[in-house]
């Protein structure tokens, strides 16, 4: 492990579009990357919230599929809350509720997951603009994972770069065996309004233990 001063802080000031929106996202890409998404991605990751408010967007998973192993580390993650899809489902309700929280100088995104006879999973995590890529997601139990942000084909995609457990005002840094691997998501704009969302889970020598695929439309309240 490697160990380092924990970095929480981000600065303190929100940067702007022109126009007034939010441009954290932004300004974590280049330029010309953020200029070849979609106008609706770009609309839909600069929209700038006050303080607690949320936006909603519904839909379905279409399919989760993962292996075994891919179970199992889903499974122990649920000691740290279930960061990750538990069920092998298809075509199931589901909602995203993103919450601004300037106390965090960050957002809060809550997914429900539906589960057929059963209540839905609930999965919570905060994305934090700081750390040494500019963006961060905490999964809550001091575990978290740096994340990178790139333009490819359209689509938005963010991939893990370290895993960490902060500790007692420090930050750890895991080696890469005691992670699933590489988490990459997926934002793809589709033709009728809605996007797909795309969770992969990689492991370098395993290859793809978990993937799960959705489809969400923003609800307008």
């Amino acid at each position: 492990m490697r160990i380092e001063a924990s970095v929480l802080e981000a600065p303190s000031g929100r940067p702007r579009d022109d126009d007034g929106g939010d441009a954290r996202f932004r300004a974590l890409m280049r330029t010309e990357d953020w200029e070849s998404l979609p106008a609706a991605i770009r609309r839909r990751f600069s929209k700038r919230l006050a303080n607690g408010s949320t936006v909603l967007y519904a839909g379905e998973v279409l399919e989760t599929t993962m292996s075994r192993t891919g179970w199992l580390w889903a499974q122990v993650l649920r000691l740290i809350g279930g960061p990750l899809p538990l069920t092998r489902n298809r075509h199931v309700p589901a909602v995203v509720v993103v919450t601004e929280d300037h106390a965090s100088r960050g957002q809060v995104w809550t997914r429900l997951y539906g589960r057929p006879g059963r209540f839905a999973q609930v999965v919570q995590s905060m994305k934090r603009f700081a750390g040494p890529t500019g963006l961060e997601e905490y999964v809550g139990y001091g575990v978290g994972m740096t994340l990178t942000v790139e333009a490819r084909e359209g689509a938005l995609i963010f991939r893990s770069k370290d895993y960490f457990i902060e500790l007692f005002g420090a930050r750890w840094w895991l080696p890469a065996w005691l992670t699933p691997g590489n988490t990459v998501v997926t934002h793809a704009e589709l033709p009728d309004g809605r996007f797909s969302f795309t969770l992969q889970v990689i492991h370098p020598r395993l290859g793809h233990m978990i993937r799960q695929i959705g489809m969400f439309r923003e609800v307008v309240t």
